[in-house]
């Protein structure tokens, strides 16, 4: 059953090409499956894929060939950092396709992270690995992920991940560094819709969507009807602070003007975000208030389905990124070499995806240890 269940997981990554010509001594699925179990089992840097391995080396012998035992450290060093990384994300994305399914309605949203300690040289440490992922939110999933040199091409990586990924009838929520005529017209090309954060970096469009986002406050605040328009407007209080979220969505984005209008394509509304905040500890009673922008491709003005919608893109900040840093403790890690820090990282990603379906209220650190001491339990994760 372990084979089975193994064979099976591995089927859509069978496709990646061993980078390697000369000396082979280990079979590369090996070195795969290896890595894969291992980092399930909480391994970080391939030291511990190696130790865990020579722990479990009469278990693996049942399922891998292991012509020469476990390979050594510098073995999985070597190959990963010569893994095509594009060739890897191929199969990474056909796989999630396949556990996302139909992303009709869904958000997908996208962002970069930067592997802190992922720099050559310390002198170079504006050169450290920057990632960007797309999250789908409703199905807790990593879709696809590709790496960019520094922040800033993140406005070219976006289209090219974008290309990777089946997309159709999804939202994909960005935020302000993606804000560009070329991703709305990716997004809309791939017949899904975006929401894209509006900020400073789009100077002509900002001044204009805040002048019809203004609009659209005043006709609600003064109960008028000039302008069709949706509002929406929800208290929490938590953590020791009351916060009031209040959304606004304008379809009427004439406003903008005809040139504007002509160079983003599908833009179909605008709306605006205010957040509120009261700290209740302090005396003084303070109050925070904060405005974002944003436009979409949605069409009409259904502000708590666009609120909804906004606040959930930071999932990929409060679900992905924060599991990475502490259930992987990815800034910490300090592989630097070739294509190795990114293909680790993808590797990460793919355990984030295995153990999603385990129901139990519990982190990812509890799940990978109880993946380090029951094999049963591991098993069952590889069949998910």
């Amino acid at each position: 059953m372990d084979a089975q269940a193994t064979a099976a997981f591995l089927r859509p990554f069978l496709d990646l090409k061993d980078p390697r010509r000369h000396n082979v001594r280990h079979v590369f699925t090996d070195i795969l499956t290896i890595a894969i179990l291992a980092v399930l089992c909480r391994s970080d840097d391939w030291a511990e894929v190696v130790e865990w391995a020579k722990a479990q080396r009469q278990w693996l012998q049942t399922f891998l060939a292991l012509p020469h035992g476990i390979p050594s450290a510098d073995t999985f060093r070597r190959v990963f950092a010569r893994i095509d990384p594009a060739g890897f994300e191929r199969c990474f994305a056909a796989w999630t396709a396949t556990l996302a399914g139909c992303l009709e309605g869904k958000l997908v949203s996208l962002d970069g992270k930067t592997l802190r300690r992922s720099f050559e040289h310390a002198w170079a440490k504006h050169q450290s690995l920057h990632m960007v992922s797309a999250w789908c939110r409703d199905n807790q999933l990593v879709l696809g992920q590709l790496a960019v040199q520094a922040k800033s091409n993140e406005i070219t990586a976006i289209p090219a991940l974008l290309d990777l990924l089946s997309v159709k009838g999804a939202v994909i929520s960005i935020d302000a560094m993606g804000c560009q005529k070329e991703t709305a017209a990716a997004v809309v090309g791939r017949q899904a819709d975006y929401l894209l954060a509006v900020k400073e970096n789009q100077p002509a469009l900002c001044q204009k969507v805040q002048a019809v986002a203004r609009e659209a406050v005043l006709e609600q605040s003064k109960g008028l009807s000039g302008m069709r328009h949706g509002y929406h407007e929800q208290s929490e209080e938590g953590h020791g602070r009351v916060e009031t979220r209040r959304v606004w969505v304008t379809d009427e984005v004439q406003g903008l003007g005809a040139d504007l209008l002509s160079q983003w394509e599908g833009l179909a509304a605008v709306a605006v975000v205010e957040a509120t905040r009261q700290d209740l500890g302090d005396l003084t009673g303070k109050i925070t208030t904060e405005r974002r922008y944003y436009i979409t491709s949605i069409k009409g003005c259904d502000a708590e389905r666009i609120g909804q919608l906004i606040r959930g893109h930071w999932g990929v900040e409060n679900q992905l990124h924060w599991r990475l840093d502490m259930g992987f403790r990815e800034d910490e890690s300090r592989l630097r070499k070739g294509h190795g820090a990114q293909n680790f990282s993808r590797l990460r990603r793919i355990v984030i995806n295995k153990l999603k379906n385990d129901p139990r209220k519990v982190s990812l650190k509890v799940k990978r240890y109880r993946c380090s001491i029951d094999r049963e339990y591991l098993i069952d994760r590889l069949r998910q």
